[in-house]
């Protein structure tokens, strides 16, 4: 493997130990400068291309299962709330002793994502900070501390604070996470590997419900504590086996690391520096990393000084910066990709899917088969996504799925509404309203399940993407939070209504797509500013050419 000395001064850059040639300059300047080429260039896209990054998926699959511990946790919880050992427990939550059990319900559901999107708040600033790698670290502790806490729970208010502590380190995860995997990704493959984000999170309900599933069968607290228990295991297993993860090499270089962006590349696409489509990545995210970091310059001259509350104010103007001219479009994007996952209607169902089948007239034992059911199909939706992703495309996934998931609503809401009062005489209308909530599922897992986890890490370039991702995910975690704090009572006053209000905004989620979101796929990250067509994307851009053609030059003499 080819080794590079470090940049001593701003205009050096790294040069291999064994230069390349003439032709290999030519071939990396015409990569460097198209990034559909380079894309390209990488092979087989989508799914088949996951077979030629057997390192990169490994790293994906790691850094994912921060999704299956935010999936486990929701698993525990449909299931949880309707053993008799924790409603014994926590008689705030037992309709047949409290009231109000519907508020207290949604309020200790909710508050794990409360915790989460604080969580996602301060993401942002430790993956810049400390790497995306130490990052995830950090909300592996969160979610261990708040694992224990729920586990040994003596009563109500424990129980919640145990909740919102573990939701801040799922916060962290669900930010950094599919942000890690974008910058490690090949162009060519990086929609497919962004699935596994959603794909980690529907496996873990499916885990935590049939976990849950079987312990409500031990006659004693434990049926409740255990699923809790065994969610730390997996956090555990994964701060062990950090170490050998590589950082994000576009971190290394915003931190002036080139050298070690140069070899992170060479490690993660298993070729040598001097292969073409390694020089044209590493040229890209260092030329960006110049750009980004003279526009932070021209925008803060006088925060520049690198003192502490200099630092301090730069940060809190960066996150300004999310919303100026030039990036604003791109954080609403992300924001609403998120607020509509939401109300869309899924954690809906997954929180509560016994209670709303229970509407449909399902006695005891087969409301839980059907929430089995359920959440099985979703993951059925989102393995398809990871063929169709980078083939068909993220923005019409998110139209069609917005009609069929508004139609399913709506024909639900239909059956609740005329034959509720009356299961009995029509068991067949029940069914086909369970039919349709089972092909919601599959609906989502194809489209608005994946879809808004991969947007946000495409659209925002590398100075913005850490700051833009955390917004798009506290999005998702502050809508997920209202979710669960609304749906029991909602279900609890008018079972219809409830579908009746997520068909009005799966419809409204259709048609913001079809106007508002660009398609992404098949563009490598340093693209993305060409997509949304603003002035200041356009000159960020050419900018960022300019410097790779100096960096391209430089190499050239130096031959």
């Amino acid at each position: 493997m080819d080794k590079v000395e470090e940049a001593k001064g701003p205009g050096d850059v790294l040069q291999p130990s064994k230069p390349p040639s003439h032709a290999e300059i030519g071939g990396t300047t015409k990569l460097a400068q198209d990034p559909e080429a380079l894309a390209q260039s990488y092979g087989r896209t989508g799914f088949a291309g996951l077979f030629d990054s057997g390192f990169v998926v490994r790293c994906a699959i790691f850094a994912a299962m921060g999704g299956f511990l935010f999936g486990y946790d929701q698993g525990v919880i449909s299931v949880t709330l309707v053993m008799d050992h924790f409603n014994d427990k926590f008689p705030k939550v037992d309709e047949n002793q409290d009231s109000a059990a519907g508020f207290w319900k949604g309020f200790m559901t909710a508050m794990l994502q409360l915790g989460a999107m604080f969580g996602a708040a301060q993401a942002g600033y430790l993956a810049d900070k400390f790497s995306r790698k130490y990052a995830m670290f950090i909300g592996f502790i969160w979610f261990l501390i708040g694992s224990t806490l729920q586990t040994a729970a003596v009563n109500y208010p424990m129980l919640v604070v145990g909740r919102a502590i573990g939701g801040v380190g799922i916060g962290v995860l669900s930010m950094v996470a599919p942000l890690y995997i974008s910058e490690i990704a090949p162009p060519n493959a990086r929609g497919a590997l962004l699935v596994l984000e959603e794909w980690s999170i529907v496996f873990g309900i499916i885990v935590a419900f049939y976990i849950t599933y079987g312990t409500r069968f031990i006659s004693s607290h434990w049926s409740w504590r255990l699923p809790f228990l065994l969610q730390m295991v997996p956090a555990v297993i994964l701060i062990a086996c950090m170490k050998p993860l590589p950082f994000s090499p576009r971190w290394l270089s915003s931190q002036g690391r080139h050298e070690e962006a140069l070899q992170t590349f060479e490690r993660l696409r298993r070729l040598p520096a001097s292969d073409d489509r390694v020089m044209a990545e590493w040229l890209e995210v260092r030329a960006e990393a110049i750009v980004q970091k003279e526009i932070q310059a021209e925008r803060h001259p006088h925060l520049m000084d690198g003192s502490t509350g200099s630092s301090i104010r730069l940060e809190i103007a960066g996150w300004a910066d999310c919303f100026r001219k030039g990036s604003y479009k791109r954080t609403m994007c992300g924001i609403m990709l998120m607020f509509f996952q939401q109300f869309v209607g899924i954690n809906g169902l997954i929180y509560y899917s016994p209670s709303l089948f229970q509407t449909l007239g399902l006695d005891f034992e087969m409301r839980l088969h059907m929430s089995g059911v359920m959440n099985i199909l979703q993951i059925v939706g989102v393995t398809p996504a990871i063929f169709l992703m980078d083939r068909v495309g993220r923005r019409p996934l998110l139209i069609w799925g917005s009609i069929a998931m508004c139609i399913c609503h709506v024909i639900v809401a239909a059956m609740v509404g005329v034959y509720g009062n009356n299961w009995n005489g029509h068991e067949n209308a029940a069914w086909v309203g369970v039919a349709f909530i089972f092909i919601y599922m599959v609906v989502f897992g194809l489209s608005w399940g994946p879809v808004p986890w991969a947007m946000p890490t495409e659209i925002f370039n590398s100075t913005m993407r850490a700051k833009g991702v955390a917004l798009s995910t506290c999005s998702n975690w502050f809508n997920n939070f209202i979710i669960g704090l609304i749906t029991p009572a909602l279900v609890q006053k008018s079972p219809y209504g409830a579908f009746a209000f997520f068909a009005v905004f799966s419809f409204l989620s259709g048609v913001w797509s079809y106007f508002v979101v660009p398609e992404t796929a098949g563009r490598t990250l340093e693209d993305m500013d060409a997509i949304w067509g603003d002035d200041q994307g356009r000159l960020d851009k050419e900018r960022t050419a300019l410097v790779v053609s100096r960096l391209e030059m430089e190499l050239a003499e130096r031959n």
